[in-house]
C-alpha cells in the first residue's frame, strides 16, 4: 500500500515534492481576479518568468497538472544498480528503500527539494546540474566523518539534512545540521542531530498522506540527545 500511495504522488507533477509552481496568468484565467487574490496571501514564492510557487495540497496545483502526463522524473532502476551502490556505501539498504529505487523511481520525489538519486548522473529537464546522488554524498560524508550507517535521503535547506539510518531498528530518519557540530570542541556528528523519526516508513507516510515532515520534526517539542552506541548508532534519550 505505501508503495503505491508513493508512486501515485511522485509520478503525479504537481504532488511529487512539497511545493509547486503554477503560472500566475493561469491561476487569473480559471480562478478570475477573486482567486487571483485569494492566491496572493499562499505564495511561497515567485519567478521572473511569471510562475509562483504554492502547496504542492492547493487547488490551483491540482487544476494547472490535472491533465499533465504521470510518470517519475528519473525513471526505477535495476536491482542490479542497486546492488552495486550498495558495494559502494558497504551496507546493505533496507527493503523499503530498495523498492522505492526499482519500483517507484530513481528519487527526484519527496520531502523538500526531494529523495536523492542512489545512483549518479540524474538531471531534470531545464536543469544545469545532475540531481544529488546518495552514493556521492556518502563519499563526501565518509571523507568529513559522519558516521557510514548514514546515508543521505533529502536536503533540507541552508545546513539541514535528511539522513536514513542503515543500522538502526527500523532504520530511523534523522535530521542533521551539518553546522551543528565543532570538532575542535570535542564534538562529534551526532551533536549536530536535531530530531529523529523513529522509521523511514513513518516518515514516508506521512509525506505520502500530503502531511509535513517538517512539522513532526519540529512539533516534536524537543530536541533530539544522542550518544554513541555499538556499530557507530545513536540512541535516543527522552
Amino acid at each position: 500500500m505505501l508503495i503505491e500511495k508513493l508512486r501515485a504522488r511522485a509520478w503525479d507533477p504537481g504532488l511529487r515534492f512539497d511545493r509547486a509552481e503554477v503560472p500566475l496568468i493561469w491561476i487569473e484565467e480559471h480562478f478570475g481576479n477573486e482567486g487571483l487574490e485569494q492566491v496572493r496571501g499562499r505564495i511561497i514564492s515567485s519567478s521572473s518568468s511569471g510562475k509562483v510557487t504554492l502547496d504542492a495540497q492547493a487547488q490551483e496545483v491540482a487544476g494547472y497538472f490535472e491533465a499533465a502526463p504521470r510518470g517519475p522524473l528519473f525513471p526505477p532502476i535495476t536491482q542490479q544498480e542497486v546492488d552495486a551502490a550498495e558495494g559502494i556505501i558497504g551496507r546493505t539498504l533496507p527493503e523499503l528503500l530498495r523498492r522505492i529505487y526499482t519500483e517507484v523511481g530513481n528519487g527526484g520525489f519527496g520531502p523538500d527539494a526531494g529523495i536523492a538519486s542512489l545512483t549518479a548522473g540524474q538531471r531534470a529537464r531545464g536543469h544545469l546540474a545532475d540531481w544529488p546522488s546518495s552514493v556521492r554524498m556518502h563519499e563526501r560524508n565518509r571523507t568529513a566523518g559522519l558516521p557510514t550507517s548514514w546515508l543521505y535521503l533529502v536536503p533540507g535547506g541552508c545546513t539541514m539534512e535528511w539522513y536514513v539510518s542503515l543500522l538502526a531498528a527500523d532504520n530511523s530518519v534523522l535530521l542533521f545540521d551539518a553546522d551543528g557540530w565543532e570538532p575542535t570542541w570535542g564534538e562529534d556528528p551526532h551533536d549536530g542531530l536535531r530530531h529523529a523519526t523513529a522509521s523511514l516508513r513513518q516518515w514516508l507516510w506521512t509525506w505520502a498522506e500530503g502531511g509535513d515532515v517538517w512539522a513532526q520534526a519540529l512539533g516534536s517539542g524537543r530536541r533530539l540527545l544522542s550518544r554513541r552506541v555499538a556499530n557507530d548508532e545513536t540512541e535516543l534519550l527522552a
